[in-house]
């Protein structure tokens, strides 16, 4: 039995808004900048949550924790503006050692009721069994922190009035597309890859040193995007779609 072949995103022009919420500097470049990018030639205003700043990145250096975080918070500035992107939120959790607590749920959703998004992409809470790296417990506490942000958290005037008290007012997200695991739709990004591979090769403390990434990353979007059936040489990004209201 052949599998389903996966649809193709067609923008709506519904969402003006997309807040972009990951574990680390990088993340999203790895992940989602094709996506980021093709968003943002058509106008989306996109904004950036990184819960953490990467301070137990894991290149080898000597560098202080001070100097690593400098260092790679201005890595991930940097390649955002190759996809379009300069609104930026660091909440500094140490990197290593995320967990979906109350207090980190509030401060993404601190976040939502900030930017308003209409779309939240985000790192999926599923592991991935056939790709380990993906499942960082960081990434998977990020991705289940900001679904409970999304619901019930930014919508519920009660879940933090301590927000409503300082002038957040409750919002609700229309949808949420998780990357990472299972996806359900795929976004072509055959004209935007240039443009992530270019937001990715920021991150020189991460990737400067690697061989064939241009090659590697090409290889995971070809695969993306046969998923949908999509003709030879196209490439793309996956997400699981979740509908919120």
């Amino acid at each position: 039995m052949s599998k389903k072949r996966l649809p193709v995103y067609s923008y709506d022009k519904s969402i003006k808004r997309a807040l972009v919420v990951v574990a680390h500097p990088d993340d999203v470049d790895f992940g989602f900048a094709g996506t980021v990018a093709w968003l943002t030639n058509r106008g989306v205003d996109v904004a950036y949550c990184l819960v953490t700043s990467g301070d137990a990145g894991g290149d080898e250096s000597s560098d202080t924790r001070e100097d690593r975080i400098a260092t790679r918070e201005a890595e991930q500035t940097e390649a955002a503006k190759e996809v379009g992107v300069t609104n930026l939120t660091f909440l500094h959790w140490p990197d290593g050692r995320v967990e979906t607590t109350m207090a980190l749920r509030r401060e993404i959703a601190r976040v939502i009721r900030t930017h308003r998004p209409n779309l939240v992409i985000t790192q999926s809470p599923e592991r991935n069994y056939e790709r380990i790296f993906s499942s960082h417990p960081d990434h998977m506490a990020t991705g289940e922190a900001t679904l409970r942000a999304v619901y019930p958290d930014a919508r519920n005037p009660h879940a933090f009035p301590e927000l409503v008290r300082e002038g957040f007012k409750p919002y609700t997200v229309d949808e949420v597309w998780l990357g990472g695991v299972a996806p359900t739709m795929i976004v072509d990004i055959t004209k935007t890859f240039n443009q992530k591979y270019a937001a990715l090769s920021k991150h020189v403390s991460q990737v400067g040193h690697r061989k064939g990434l241009k090659k590697m990353l090409k290889s995971w979007s070809r695969m993306t995007a046969k998923r949908a059936g999509m003709k030879k040489g196209k490439l793309g990004e996956g997400f699981k779609v979740v509908a919120t209201n």
